[in-house]
């Protein structure tokens, strides 16, 4: 039987966001994230997640309703209960603003105790199926078009849970026009960079909070496991990783998404520390590295740093080597053939050479190449791995 390889690759261009009911209905159910004051990406979220795909039928007070593709029918107490309102007419207000915003269309049954609401465009996102079934609402998924989800929470301020979905349905994983998607699933604000680094000024523009709830927020989504959030010094920006992404999504295992890794992938630059500076990671205090003569760009010492740099990066992905006292690190510059022929792109002053890590003196068991990018205007003397 011929063996094949499987690689799971999310466009960033693709006008839609897969959303699994069972992950709406968890948020539902998650009372610590606040719904109050929204920008309404949550209510139509919960509104998409019962409509059908199918025609059906439900019986309510004895009552017999015919529910078509991207309709459903429920009680006002049932939808309040879902928007977490006080009062029931906090709820009817919140359709009002759906419809107005061409959204939804719905209407009042049995003298206004219960509600009908359609989902406009439906169709256009989502398949509707020719047979009557009933429709199950805890498994499954539907589309939102990122369009949508992009105005609502331009519209006012949003909430905790309209935060949290925002990020979830701008999450990229493994697409070569977003830096660092290759790493783990990270929220990306299609922007046209291609970078997901985000200052906290730009996100709270976006969600229409401050600096400082912005902070607070996505703090507290770490604190709960729904995001990783990386913040770097300086004006570089903060990064944001989703957590449960890929077990959801694709149903496949979570990657451990390691800081120092962020950094190499984006390009972020690494300061070397001074002369004479403590290290305070002996990892490779017990290691030999053996540097080649013809690596006369870069100083032993700052290349100790950079290995260091790389042994955090490679050790958190299971690289034990980087452990045993018996590991020997080989530096070597690459042919200048090899640099005129397949990177001529590069400029010169981008430094390129091997690594090779070897168990005692035997042959190598791993081969590393690395480049390094001076730093513009770095008064540290950084550079970028």
């Amino acid at each position: 039987m011929q063996s094949y390889q499987l690689e799971i690759k999310q466009i960033v261009d693709y006008p839609r966001c897969r959303i699994y009911r069972q992950f709406i209905q968890n948020l539902m159910a998650d009372r610590s994230i606040r719904t109050n004051g929204g920008s309404g990406l949550f209510y139509y979220t919960v509104l998409c997640n019962y409509a059908n795909f199918r025609t059906s039928y439900l019986r309510i007070d004895g009552i017999g309703y015919t529910v078509y593709p991207g309709e459903w029918i429920c009680t006002v107490k049932e939808l309040s209960a879902w928007f977490r309102t006080r009062f029931q007419c906090q709820a009817v207000s919140i359709l009002d603003e759906l419809q107005k915003r061409h959204l939804i269309s719905y209407l009042f049954l049995d003298r206004g105790k219960v509600v009908k609401y359609k989902i406009r465009d439906w169709k256009k996102h989502n398949t509707v199926l020719d047979y009557n079934c009933p429709c199950q609402k805890d498994t499954g998924f539907f589309f939102v078009p990122v369009v949508v989800a992009t105005e609502l929470v331009s519209n006012r301020r949003s909430s905790e849970m309209d935060i949290l979905l925002d990020l979830w349905m701008s999450a990229v994983y493994n697409d070569s026009q977003v830096q660092g998607s290759e790493i783990g699933p990270v929220a990306y604000f299609r922007n046209g960079t291609g970078s997901p680094l985000a200052a906290y000024s730009e996100m709270a523009v976006r969600w229409g909070i401050s600096k400082a709830t912005t902070g607070r927020v996505l703090k507290k989504l770490a604190d709960m496991d729904y995001i990783s959030l990386m913040s770097f010094p300086g004006n570089t920006g903060s990064v944001i990783y989703l957590r449960s992404y890929l077990s959801t999504m694709f149903q496949i295992s979570d990657v451990l998404v390691d800081k120092e890794e962020v950094a190499m992938s984006l390009k972020i630059n690494i300061s070397l520390p001074d002369e004479g500076e403590p290290q305070a990671d002996s990892t490779l205090t017990k290691h030999a590295v053996c540097v080649s003569e013809g690596l006369s760009c870069v100083s032993k010492s700052d290349m100790d740093a950079v290995i260091r740099k790389m042994a955090q990066v490679l050790d958190a992905q299971g690289i034990s080597c980087f452990r045993c006292p018996k590991s020997i690190y080989k530096l070597y510059p690459l042919s200048d053939a090899c640099r005129e022929e397949y990177i001529s792109h590069i400029p010169k002053a981008v430094s390129r050479f091997g690594i090779a890590v070897c168990c005692g003196e035997d042959k190598p068991v791993y081969t590393f190449e690395l480049t390094l990018f001076p730093a513009e205007n770095d008064r540290e003397g950084g550079c970028r791995a």
